[in-house]
């Protein structure tokens, strides 16, 4: 087994697999995600990219939240579509990797080593509860094994970016990846906007709440634009234990080559964590970074709203339909046990 450097493209929130069924891209978007056709009198205009455009420039003021900037993306997809579908596609990886590594300029290694110990067992004990009731609620519903299979390990660990990884494994077809993709990337969708009232209506704590966020969301995007509208002290600890949550794809892509008995296949490692890393070790032992730290994690911010418009302008109701009630289902039934589960168990422990 080989592990090489990965592939950046997107496709689950966050953070789509690139036509090569061994290509890996760290987080990546469902190829099933496209842009609503738009009216016959707009196809040949210019007003989807005239409303792209506004849209985007007002994701670049302070008015923007992740949440709003998803919410136009959706209503985007949804009316005039995407005009620069493939380009934002392309985009996404990269400024989420580019924009998780800013935020670690933000961070104390101390405080993030703190957060990862605290969230290691909840870590392991989620990941294996949730590929076991992954794989007896796939046989119950008649779903093949590799469709439960990365919905499983999508949950379980980080959405797209599991699913991504786990694919070329199981040598998944394109549409098993498209339909276990867009299947998470509609639940962070709805992630986002849902976790921040109810962590307010439950008086959650900042660690709380960044704690849940870091277990029960998929996708690294949709992790840190939850934590990102409770708080500071919760954006850190959902990044610290979300990023460290992610380094499972590795040992579980290893153990699915073993299970599902497939040979000579390419684990992709996500390298972008130790830029994280780094920005952190930096932002703590290195007081001269302290001048340029606050503008590098305000653009960290303010990359990431962007990256949630992209997302959100990708997430089309052809991509919806296309996901079927069975799959659908199975993500939404293993989203919501984990959820609850993992709230009750923060909620009279911490």
């Amino acid at each position: 087994m080989k592990t090489t450097r990965p592939v950046s493209h997107l496709s689950a929130f966050v953070d789509a697999p690139e036509p090569h069924p061994q290509a890996l891209q760290t987080p990546p978007t469902p190829t099933l995600v496209g842009a609503t056709p738009a009216p016959a009198a707009n196809r040949s205009g210019r007003l989807p990219q005239v409303v792209f455009v506004m849209l985007l420039g007002f994701c670049l003021t302070p008015w923007a939240t992740p949440p709003v900037a998803l919410a136009l993306g959706l209503v985007l997809a949804q009316t005039v579509g995407n005009p620069f579908l493939a380009q934002t596609r392309k985009l996404t990886a990269k400024l989420l990797q580019y924009s998780v590594i800013g935020l670690g300029f933000g961070m104390n290694a101390q405080a993030a080593v703190q957060a990862g110990q605290q969230g290691l067992l909840f870590t392991v004990a989620s990941i294996a509860g949730t590929l076991g009731l992954g794989y007896v609620a796939g046989r119950w519903l008649g779903l093949g094994r590799h469709i439960t299979h990365l919905i499983s390990c999508g949950t379980a660990i980080c959405g797209g970016s599991a699913i991504a990884a786990v694919g070329p494994v199981l040598r998944a077809k394109e549409e098993e990846m498209s339909v276990a993709l867009a299947t998470v990337f509609v639940l962070n969708a709805m992630a986002l906007f849902a976790f921040p009232v109810v962590g307010h209506a439950l008086s959650m704590t900042q660690n709380q709440f960044g704690l849940w966020c870091a277990i029960a969301i998929h996708d690294t995007s949709s992790v840190v634009g939850a934590a990102a509208a409770y708080g500071e002290q919760a954006l850190q600890v959902a990044t610290t234990v979300k990023l460290a949550r992610a380094l499972w794809i590795i040992p579980v892509a290893l153990g699915t080559a073993l299970v599902f008995r497939q040979k000579d296949v390419k684990v992709k490692i996500p390298y972008f964590i130790l830029g994280f890393i780094g920005a952190m070790l930096l932002n703590t032992y290195v007081p001269a970074t302290h001048v340029v730290a606050p503008y590098l994690v305000q653009l960290a911010k303010l990359g990431l709203t962007v990256t949630l418009f992209f997302i959100g302008a990708g997430l089309s109701m052809r991509a919806v339909k296309a996901v079927g009630p069975k799959p659908f289902i199975l993500g939404s039934g293993l989203w919501l046990v984990v959820s609850l589960v993992s709230l009750y168990v923060i909620l009279h422990s911490l």
